[in-house]
């Protein structure tokens, strides 16, 4: 085993040197790939799929989910319902909107993750009245002024893009899948926002109901969360096969009856060692579950009586592996720190 020394990259010495170099690959969860457009041949090039799922999946399809689980995700998929999923930390709450969307091939997952100034808006579109102003503005001067007016109808939809709920309620043969993170952030009033869309499954775009007697056959082409353009028809959006929609929340706080009433509820309770197990093959690789086992079972003990996060785990693992430092439990120890207070 190497001295403590020996792993460090940066030393404190004050000394400049070459040790980024040393540094080894990120670990699979942390790698943000960078390497351009996906190949025409990928299914959804969507590499936050693989952060989530991790690089070693193929390993985890040994891994099935519990009987619970698999019949409340079909309920929410036959019923045409949100699912809201609670749980700690790390209980995979994410990572199910991804497995259903790679294993039903419903392309690249939507995500909205919330915060405490996120509001329905967010989530349908924006409209980016500034840089049209400009743009009339400058148009202004080296535009006659009849054809401007035509123009200026037509143009308004260069200046939408559709947010990832506007996205998922376009109308397609096939849902997509939206994963609306830790609603239990937002502000008071987000999840009565949200019901009235959840359950009718279309919006308006005010900016252009306004205009589509102006528009030719009534149709904008706006920007969608993918970056493609679609076409909207009479200014208002409405899906013909409504979303998988995925609702998580690490249960700091309750939800109004009427959402509650129109969600499918599953709670993800606290993984067994296989479980953890097979989140450590599939980011990490068999053989660091191997190696790290006595780590997991010392989280599993500690979890018992503290808030831990599966993430924690995982980091302690791919650190003591990838850097074996001496005092390997120590750090484990120093990275895997309880969540409801301070150490």
């Amino acid at each position: 085993m190497s001295e403590p020394s020996e792993w460090l990259i940066y030393r404190g010495a004050g000394e400049p040197h070459e040790g980024i170099e040393q540094l080894p690959p990120p670990p699979p969860w942390r790698d943000f790939g960078g390497r351009g457009a996906p190949a025409p041949d990928e299914q959804d090039g969507d590499r936050s799929a693989d952060r989530r799922l991790g690089g070693y999946r193929h390993i985890a399809e040994l891994h099935r989910p519990g009987a619970e689980e698999l019949e409340m995700i079909n309920a929410a998929l036959y019923l045409r319902r949100p699912l809201l999923v609670t749980g700690s930390p790390g209980a995979g709450k994410s990572t199910l909107a991804h497995s259903v969307a790679h294993e039903l091939g419903l392309g690249r997952v939507l995500r909205w993750p919330i915060v405490s100034r996120s509001t329905l808006q967010d989530g349908l579109y924006h409209y980016d009245a500034i840089a049209r102003l400009q743009d009339v503005q400058i148009a202004a001067h080296s535009t006659a002024a009849g054809a401007a007016g035509a123009e200026s109808a037509q143009s308004v939809g260069s200046y939408i893009r559709l947010g990832p709920l506007g996205t998922a309620l376009l109308p397609s043969d096939r849902p997509r899948v939206l994963l609306i993170d830790e609603l239990d952030k937002s502000d008071i009033d987000l999840p009565n926002d949200l019901l009235n869309v959840l359950e009718e499954g279309e919006f308006a775009i005010r900016e252009l109901e306004r205009i589509a007697d102006r528009l030719p056959d009534g149709e904008a082409e706006v920007l969608d969360d993918d970056g493609n353009k679609v076409k909207v028809k009479g200014g208002r959006v409405q899906c013909r096969s409504f979303p998988f929609v995925v609702l998580t929340s690490n249960g700091e706080r309750d939800f109004p009856a009427p959402l509650m009433r129109r969600c499918i509820h599953l709670e993800l309770g606290r993984p067994d060692h296989q479980r953890l197990a097979t989140f450590v093959r599939a980011h990490l690789g068999d053989e660091a579950a191997r190696s790290g086992d006595d780590l997991i079972a010392h989280f599993l003990e500690r979890s018992r009586s503290e808030l831990l996060a599966t993430d924690q785990l995982l980091n302690a693992i791919y650190l003591t592996d990838a850097a074996a430092p001496a005092g390997r439990d120590r750090l484990a120890d120093l990275l895997i720190q309880r969540l409801d207070r301070p150490r």
